[in-house]
């Protein structure tokens, strides 16, 4: 086995610094695409299925470039790298288009590129990590890039809000997205691309130990058809700690899924009581009811960039939650699942307590709450997860395990709905009980987990 030395915090910065970057795109997405869709005509109900595009495209993407990833080498930029950099130019040029889009099925299919784009950036970072460090740095270099995600997403979460508070314009006709949003992500797309350029730029990957066997095994997998094949031979062979893992991401990521579809209208409708008013033709409207659009439609668009901006606040707590966890597991042992599982429960906590906020300043503590349960998600299932992993698998084995983040968002895409409307009553916001109650049981899943390496590990252990 290939020897890793332990690499310093800024080594360890500058190959994670990419994600900033990566994360400043998906809190954009998570955070605005149902504002741009309800914008286009979407109503509340048909935004879990607009979403559908986005873990469609993981499904398909991610084991597929962890695979190609891992067959590749590039004598300048490496394993992960080159696909670092294509992701970023496809993402940046997406963000740039995306919010003028003309109408909803463009948005769609805008989406659908953005999330295929940052999915070919984002798998190979996951597998860098553990390409890079020992595995006594393994939680460390995962909670670090925690760490970055939670900046980025308060950053990206409260630009729009930012921007409209310069003076950039709010408003907009029927159909089109306010200014304010347009510019946001046009940042977006320029911090997205310098970030991935400085991580490919300030780190180098470890060579392939034996190059000549390595090329010829490239060649034999090389094509598209020998790559499906290795990916589907790959999930059969599965590890069992894998397996128990996925239950648990399957109750996370539905979760979050509720949150990013669903947060926006329920929450400016439940807390706000600013919904989005039905498009009007101006032409054939008269003066009161334009007037009483425009001013319904500015609430709508106020309300929606301080629900962003709230929502910034899960950004903020994953990033505490981060740092705390970085300063421990630097020198000290953790026990990943009980870390994870009380993490969870904290998140299941904040998205109930949104049913029940009497005003909008108490949405502060709920996001914080969910923020406890992202910074953990970002970080232990994979620490867990790459202890138990054959090195030389990585790459398609991050992407395989990133099935079980897509396809609980395909099944939310398919019936969020009639789930929470059968459960729980009509009500947008019946959403986000629906969200803390699934964190809750992906917390209690974690019990599932029994692998010792996977659960703890202990920085005094030699490699």
């Amino acid at each position: 086995m290939q020897h890793k030395p332990k690499l310093s915090f800024w080594q360890i910065w500058n190959m994670s610094f990419g994600f900033l970057g990566i994360q400043f795109g998906y809190a954009l997405q998570g955070g605005f695409m149902s504002r741009i869709f309800e914008t286009l005509g979407a109503d509340e109900h048909s935004l879990p299925l607009l979403w559908i595009a986005a873990p469609l495209t993981g499904l398909i993407v991610q084991p597929i470039i962890g695979q190609m990833s891992d067959n590749t080498w590039h004598s300048r930029y490496g394993r992960r790298r080159p696909y670092f950099l294509i992701g970023a130019i496809l993402a940046s040029l997406t963000l740039l288009v995306v919010p003028h889009s003309p109408a909803l099925w463009i948005a769609a299919g805008g989406l659908w590129i953005l999330d295929a784009s940052m999915n070919i950036s984002m798998e190979p970072f996951r597998a860098l990590v553990a390409d890079k460090l020992p595995d006594s740095q393994r939680s460390f270099g995962f909670v670090v890039q925690t760490l970055i995600i939670g900046v980025s997403t308060w950053v990206a979460s409260n630009l729009p809000k930012l921007i409209s508070s310069l003076g950039v314009s709010n408003e907009s006709d029927p159909g089109v997205v306010p200014m304010s949003v347009k510019i946001a992500f046009g940042i977006g797309a320029v911090i997205f691309l310098a970030a991935i350029l400085y991580t490919v730029f300030t780190t180098d990957e470890y060579p392939p130990e034996d190059m000549e066997a390595f090329r010829v095994e490239q060649k034999a997998k090389a094509g598209l058809v020998n790559t499906l094949k290795e990916v589907g031979k790959n999930i059969a062979d599965m590890p069992l700690t894998m397996k128990k893992l996925g239950v648990v991401q399957f109750f996370s990521w539905f979760a979050f899924f509720c949150m990013w579809s669903m947060a926006n209208p329920a929450l400016t409708d439940h807390v706000f009581e600013a919904s989005k008013p039905a498009a009007i033709e101006f032409v054939n409207s008269t003066a009161d009811q334009i007037d009483a659009y425009r001013i319904q439609d500015k609430a709508f668009n106020d309300a929606s960039d301080q629900v962003g901006a709230y929502m910034g606040n899960y950004g903020l707590s994953s990033m505490a939650f981060a740092l705390i966890l970085t300063l421990w597991t630097a020198k000290r042992r953790i026990n990943r699942k009980y870390v994870h599982m009380l993490s969870l429960f904290a998140g299941g906590y904040g998205f109930i307590s949104m049913y029940f906020v009497t005003e909008p300043s108490m949405l502060i503590l709920s996001f914080v709450c969910v923020g406890f349960s992202w910074g953990s998600i970002l970080s232990m299932p994979y620490a867990m997860l790459s202890s138990t992993l054959d090195p030389n698998r990585m790459g398609v084995y991050m992407g395989i395990f990133n099935m079980f983040i897509v396809i609980p968002q395909i099944v939310a895409a398919t019936s969020l709905t009639n789930i929470y409307q059968a459960i729980f009553g009509q009500e947008p916001i019946n959403a986000m009980l629906l969200a803390g109650s699934s964190l809750i049981i992906a917390g209690m899943a974690n019990f599932l987990i029994t692998d010792k390496k996977a659960v703890t590990y202990s920085p005094e252990l030699s490699e």
